[in-house]
């Protein structure tokens, strides 16, 4: 699943001429959701929409409460589009999840985030249909949220998750023949250098 996430000042739907939903201060959510996601994925979404700290507390510093501290209002909006892959110049749409299982999916997932928090607080758009969105957004603030597909497939896993594996395979990597050969000629030249110290004082001088 992935998600926009804006912090406003207010923000409301408009299907043709009729306004449909609306809030005041709090979040505005754009919802896209893709074929391989899961129950997991819905899970991890709510938690983090409904937890991520945006909003100043009662002394005025910034990113301290969320939008359940502040008791504000939630305007999920459904958006295949952020699904996109481009192919060229032109959106393929073919990540995301077709449009009857997606609408049993988004559903089941709003029921969570009402389970979760203030069913009163929790607001939507029309499902499929053509909106006007308008978000006044406060900041402005913007938050890019994925969730974390088949995180036991590799090729799944998210660009920092590949970085701190790369990260950690250097870390442990053995010692190179190369280094193996330099660290045993200072050895040689110098009788009181112990075996492996090449390595002891270069581990102790890492941050």
């Amino acid at each position: 699943m992935k998600a926009i996430i804006q912090r406003v000042a207010k923000a409301s739907v408009t299907v043709g001429e009729e306004q449909i939903s609306s809030i005041g201060r709090g979040l505005c959510v754009l919802l896209g959701i893709s074929v391989e996601d899961t129950q997991k994925d819905m899970e991890y979404m709510v938690r983090k929409i409904l937890n991520l700290r945006l909003f100043e507390d009662e002394n005025g510093k910034h990113w301290c409460k969320s939008v359940m501290d502040k008791q504000y209002e939630i305007l999920f909006i459904s958006q295949f589009t952020l699904q996109c892959v481009l192919k060229g110049n032109k959106p393929d749409f073919h990540l995301a999840m077709g449009a009857e299982q997606s609408e049993t999916f988004y559903t089941s997932f709003l029921q969570h985030v009402r389970k979760a928090y203030s069913p009163e607080l929790v607001k939507d758009g029309k499902f499929g249909a053509f909106m006007q969105v308008h978000i006044q957004n406060d900041g402005p603030v913007t938050i890019e949220l994925e969730s974390p597909t088949g995180l036991s497939d590799p090729r799944q896993l998210t660009k920092l998750e590949k970085q701190q594996q790369r990260k950690e395979k250097t870390r442990t990597k053995a010692p190179s023949e190369y280094t193996k050969e330099k660290s045993s000629s200072r050895s040689k030249d110098d009788p009181s250098a112990s075996s492996g110290a090449d390595g002891d004082v270069s581990s102790e001088r890492e941050p």
